[in-house]
């Protein structure tokens, strides 16, 4: 019932948000429906989604876009989240009253709802269960990735050959192994999944780094499927985020991952274009390479919200130019509470503003390389010495985590907020047919650091706090740091 509910409530969104976004929330929904329970978990779930509801909705009617041929669909072209709705009028005073009305009734809803999960268990029963995965569908940030876009094949997605305006990957028809025709709406049979699975189980057993493992997860999936747990996936990507699913609870590595084309992937690895690097760089400098914010705080504290590490070789100077301006704080707080990953290279080049000397930062990807090693010492640099605090939450992934991990190990930060999601090792993008494939990790990380990596259990924080309050006890802590030194 809930999640009718709040399928309902995104009509309330214009058509085209909803035809970008809908399955993507609508899975988000059912996988914080499923992890978030009690009553009162339920509650802040129900809280937040109305409270984005009632931010967001007149924001995304609000836009008025002449074409979905401008800047923002560049963004999606090139693998870039955008936010930004394309809808070319404002909603009529009934589509409003409808909403109104719409909103007073799912809060009724919800009272009952809330009223009757907190006395029965069975809120959380199969029903749900078996018709979503068990684990977050990759998003946007989680493709664009590329701590491991250099191995993927396709630098701006986990698909190779960037994506179409309607955000699937593009690519030539290899011919003779079509799944699933480009038409969203065809439903597929059981052969067609089976056939799926077989090429999946054989491709993990094939290339997956832990041969245990693999078998593993290739079981599970035959498992699934006798079990008649893939019965209800009757669309590609409602089957792949399955499949995902299934794999990760198998196997506790969240970079496998199954994907689902609309369009047909190409038969090879497709060649980077300039083209494509063009629309990349593009995208990424209008979000500003995702610095968010750089400030001194009081107490000369340096602040710097980075939200993903872009390439250096399309962001370099931006993400200096936002170290240089912290270059005189006493201390420096990094906030990646919302960080998804990003490239090794720029870890690396932020990282070197830490120390006086090249140190070596462990990245789980596979040989050491240049990249592997902090440019240090950077001239006119100030900050080496500095204390210095990471601020994380239980969303920072992959390369914020080697960052974080890193800094941790070399002791070189303190850590504080929540333990990060876990995602460590490399994938390399494998064609199953025209229309899946699926991301393998194939190397093996060693560990310089004599221990286990962060890979399904996170990296965890020195100070454990929620990440609500990461930044107000970092600088709590920094100020006290500061005072001592002073004496």
């Amino acid at each position: 019932m809930s999640e009718n509910i709040y399928i309902l409530l995104l009509h309330l969104y214009p058509s085209q948000f909803r035809r970008a976004y809908g399955d993507e929330a609508i899975q988000l929904f059912r996988d914080r429906f499923r992890d978030e329970q009690g009553f009162a978990a339920k509650v802040r779930l129900w809280s937040d989604l109305l409270a984005d509801l009632a931010v967001s909705l007149p924001r995304e009617h609000g836009y008025a876009h002449p074409s979905p041929t401008g800047a923002h669909t560049q963004q999606r072209l090139a693998g870039v989240p955008c936010f930004d709705v394309l809808e070319s009028s404002i909603p009529r005073p009934e589509a409003l009253l409808f909403g109104a009305v719409l909103s007073v009734v799912a809060v009724a809803a919800l009272s009952i709802s809330m009223s009757w999960s907190a006395g029965n268990g069975s809120m959380r029963g199969t029903a749900l269960r078996d018709t979503a995965p068990a684990a977050m569908k990759a998003s946007a940030f989680e493709s664009l990735d590329a701590w491991s876009a250099k191995k993927w094949v396709g630098a701006s997605s986990a698909f190779p050959g960037g994506a179409s305006s309607s955000g699937q990957p593009t690519g030539q028809n290899a011919g003779g192994q079509t799944a699933v025709p480009a038409n969203s709406n065809t439903t597929l049979d059981a052969g067609e999944r089976q056939r799926v699975i077989d090429r999946a189980g054989a491709d993990l057993k094939k290339y997956y780094f832990d041969h245990g493992v693999a078998e593993k997860t290739a079981e599970a999936l035959l498992t699934h499927e006798k079990n008649g747990d893939d019965d209800a996936a009757t669309h590609g990507a409602s089957f792949a985020a399955l499949l995902t699913a299934q794999m990760r609870d198998a196997s506790a590595d969240m970079h496998l991952v199954v994907e689902y084309s609309q369009n047909p992937l190409p038969s090879g690895p497709p060649v980077q274009t300039a083209e494509g690097m063009a629309r990349f760089r593009s995208a990424m400098l209008q979000q500003h390479c995702m610095i968010r914010k750089t400030e001194i705080l009081p107490h000369d504290i340096g602040y710097l919200k980075l939200d993903f590490f872009p390439d250096d070789s399309v962001c370099g100077n931006e993400v200096r130019e936002a170290m240089a301006s912290l270059n005189h704080a006493d201390a420096i707080i990094f906030d990646l509470r919302d960080n998804s990953g990003g490239f090794p290279d720029t870890v690396s080049l932020v990282a070197s503003y830490l120390f006086d000397h090249p140190v070596y930062m462990y990245g789980p990807r596979g040989a050491p390389t240049v990249e592997s090693w902090t440019h240090s010492p950077v001239a006119g640099n100030n900050l080496a010495n500095k204390p210095v605090y990471v601020l994380t939450s239980g969303t920072t992934w992959s390369g914020a985590e080697q960052f974080s991990y890193d800094l941790k190990m070399l002791k070189r930060a303190t850590l504080v907020g929540e333990t990060t999601r876990g995602g460590t090792h490399a994938g390399v993008f494998h064609r199953i047919d025209d229309h899946f494939g699926m991301g393998i990790p194939e190397e093996r990380p060693i560990n310089p650091y004599g221990k286990t990596d962060w890979e399904g259990v996170g990296v965890t924080s020195d100070v454990k706090v929620k990440a609500a309050d990461a930044l107000e006890t970092a600088v709590r802590l920094a100020v006290a740091k500061l005072q001592l030194k002073q004496r």
